[in-house]
């Protein structure tokens, strides 16, 4: 059972109006990778980040973790502002670590187990038993007894255990939140169950926070207390998981849970691809591909005019159930 993070609690990571652009191509305008995000994580709550490949959640992650400074708007951490000085972000990535995606690739082939976990340490001066501290951290992330691990190579393990050692790299530091980049993306179906169980469980244990980025709306549900929905660089529906898969308001929402095996009725197909990020459209930024608008039923609505010509607010980035989309508005309103 999932643990229910109180409403109220001062969030651990928060954005704030955050915008990230990068220059465009041979005179395209700047490409609005994020475009407008609130979003705040508290204290041991686990929140699934989803959306379209390009839509703009790796590069929101990046900016979370300070790899990225914004363009404009502010991370903030543990109620105080993200500071870009090098010894400032050094100190704040111990207390935030990343979790890759594909573990072959985060780990240095030539490198032993216990290096590789011992790594952070080394890099942030531990001064306490390294020995100690990395048996600790791959117990933790499941490789027990840990002994038995220490001088295997990557080659030497199984997709699963890379993905645990990576996870073990990042607990040695003992962090406070964890970004997971598509963290079972690479791993068998019959792995990533196991994976997940960690995660909730280390989240049980050391009270973790965690921002899962995922395109894998099933992932979502079985590991997140929230989700926020994310398409073209903006957050379009948030709220707490049981609600937005089981009564997903925005047409891009449903039409994401339209594809998933146990949905009802049939796959929603989308047209096209994501705008270009340089190219953002007027009005809501998924009109252009919009199934409710293209069948009729935002004119039925009165508001398809809306959806074409009149932007959106940004969500704010708390717990409750919201949706930036005109139709959806219009049908709560009745």
């Amino acid at each position: 059972m999932k643990e229910q993070v109180t409403q109220g609690t001062r969030p651990l990571l928060s954005a704030e109006q955050l915008r990230l652009t990068f220059p465009g191509r041979r005179g395209a305008p700047p490409a609005r990778a994020v475009d407008g995000v609130d979003l705040d994580i508290a204290p041991g709550e686990i929140v699934a980040l989803v959306g379209e490949s390009g839509c703009g959640k790796t590069s929101l992650a990046r900016t979370l973790l300070g790899l990225e400074k914004p363009t404009a708007g502010a991370v903030t951490f543990a109620g105080k502002p993200l500071d870009y000085a090098s010894r400032a972000l050094k100190a704040y990535r111990k207390r935030v670590q990343l979790v890759l995606q594909d573990p072959s690739g985060s780990l240095n082939p030539r490198h032993t187990v216990y290096d590789a976990v011992a790594e952070g340490l080394r890099i942030h001066g531990y001064a306490g038993d390294e020995r100690a501290a990395v048996s600790d951290a791959l117990s933790r992330a499941g490789l027990r007894p840990p002994e038995r691990f220490f001088l295997r190579y990557p080659h030497e393990l199984s997709g699963g255990q890379r993905q645990r050692v990576v996870i073990a790299g990042a607990l040695v530091l003992e962090p406070e939140l964890i970004v997971a980049d598509e963290p079972v993306a690479s791993l068998d179906a019959s792995v990533r169950g196991e994976i997940l169980a960690l995660l909730l469980r280390l989240r049980d244990e050391l009270g973790l926070s965690a921002l899962v980025v995922t395109h894998d709306l099933g992932l979502a549900w079985n590991i997140a207390d929230r989700v926020a929905v994310m398409y073209l660089g903006r957050i379009v529906e948030t709220g707490p998981v049981e609600d937005v898969l089981t009564a997903p308001q925005h047409p891009y929402t449903q039409a994401l849970l339209s594809v998933l095996p146990e949905a009802p009725g049939d796959p929603v197909v989308l047209t096209g691809e994501p705008p270009d990020p340089s190219r953002v459209p007027g009005g809501c930024r998924f009109h252009v591909r919009c199934q409710v608008l293209a069948r009729g039923s935002a004119e039925e609505a009165g508001v398809a005019e809306a959806c074409r010509s009149e932007d959106l607010p940004v969500l704010s980035g708390g717990a409750a159930t919201q949706v930036a989309c005109h139709w959806a508005a219009a049908r709560a309103a009745q």
